[in-house]
């Protein structure tokens, strides 16, 4: 396991991204934690890191487990950090171990292209109409 730190929440995915494309993670885990100000700042930077975190898995499809804390407290943020509310870090590093997991059973057994194309009956649909 690497541990890369970031200068804000905002460089995560990109952070995110060029780690998976290195190919040599199973999984990313996203860690970070977004306090609410006074300004529409917060919203933007939410989503802009969200979006990213997201794209940034479905793009290089290595599994990006999302533990970035958005929060409107620093008590809020720190119950969930470990105490009333859970450890987010940790859910998400059991997140990124399961989709990994995930990721590689479904790889094993990656159906044929005769399995896909199959049809629930094995009969072709010209053949069932006559059966009715």
């Amino acid at each position: 396991m690497d541990l890369v730190r970031v200068p804000g929440s905002f460089e995560i995915p990109s952070a995110a991204r060029a780690l998976a494309e290195t190919k040599k993670y199973d999984a990313i885990i996203c860690l970070g934690c977004l306090l609410r100000g006074d300004t529409a700042h917060y919203d933007v930077i939410v989503n802009e890191v969200t979006r990213g975190i997201g794209q940034s898995a479905q793009e290089t499809g290595v599994p990006h487990a999302f533990g970035v804390l958005t929060c409107d407290t620093l008590e809020q943020a720190i119950d969930r950090a470990g105490l009333k509310m859970g450890n987010k870090g940790f859910e998400a590093a059991l997140a990124a171990v399961e989709m990994a997991n995930l990721k590689k059973a479904v790889s094993r057994q990656a159906p044929s292209k005769k399995t896909l194309m199959s049809r629930p009956s094995g009969l072709s649909q010209s053949r069932r109409r006559k059966k009715r």
